[in-house]
């Protein structure tokens, strides 16, 4: 059977959506068409497994009481984390905004499952963390589907892993991930907003690049 042709103008599209990839902090309130991140996670679930254990655990955010306590857990934590920061670089730190928490209509907490029994431990006997490495294909793959519909994607990592499982009632076995803030972004850019306020740069690929 033939295969879809993937031709020069859709590569060139393609370029620019990864080009145009951003991680979003200021969102509009503007909720989502019903079944948009439904539909989003069901491209996300098409992305690589190892072993194809399908290791990753969508849990979408609903209820305010539990928003409510992920914005106090990512408050403490990023408290923390200015207090291990001096002089300037503290105050840059503090005038960072880094999660999108109470404007964003969408919130997406994604754990991993290893032991599902789901691929029967194919590729995972040396190395478990492939599984975790699965479910960050899956997200990559939604953030992209994301941006091309013009829905910006945060990811927040300022928060407790342990908190968040309890916050949310979830299986012990289930290891967080990740914790997605999603809806139309108030801007479009196409650089990094930590590059815009000069927090870091990015750098050129061969900086990253050896041979052996």
């Amino acid at each position: 059977m033939d295969g879809p042709i993937f031709d020069d103008p859709f590569r060139a599209r393609l370029s620019d959506l990864v080009a145009w990839r951003r991680d979003v902090r200021r969102f509009r309130r503007e909720a989502l068409p019903p079944g948009t991140l439904e539909r989003l996670i069901g491209a996300a679930c098409t992305a690589p497994s190892v072993g194809l254990s399908q290791p990753w655990r969508f849990v979408i955010v609903e209820a305010p009481e539990r928003r409510a306590c992920v914005l106090d857990d990512y408050r403490q934590c990023n408290a923390a984390a200015l207090a291990t920061y001096a002089g300037a670089d503290a105050a840059n730190y503090a005038r960072l905004k880094l999660a999108g928490l109470e404007e964003a209509p969408e919130h997406l907490a994604v754990f991993v499952e290893r032991e599902s029994g789901l691929g029967k431990g194919l590729g995972q006997r040396t190395m478990p963390e492939t599984a975790d490495y699965s479910v960050v294909a899956a997200i990559h793959t939604l953030w992209l589907l994301a941006r091309a519909e013009g829905i910006g994607l945060g990811w927040v990592s300022i928060l407790d892993p342990a908190r968040l499982a309890e916050i949310l009632d979830l299986p012990r076995a289930w290891r967080f991930i990740a914790y997605l803030c999603l809806g139309y972004p108030e801007q479009l850019a196409d650089s990094p907003e930590l590059e815009r306020l000069r927090w870091e740069r990015r750098r050129p690929p061969e900086e990253f690049i050896y041979r052996r």
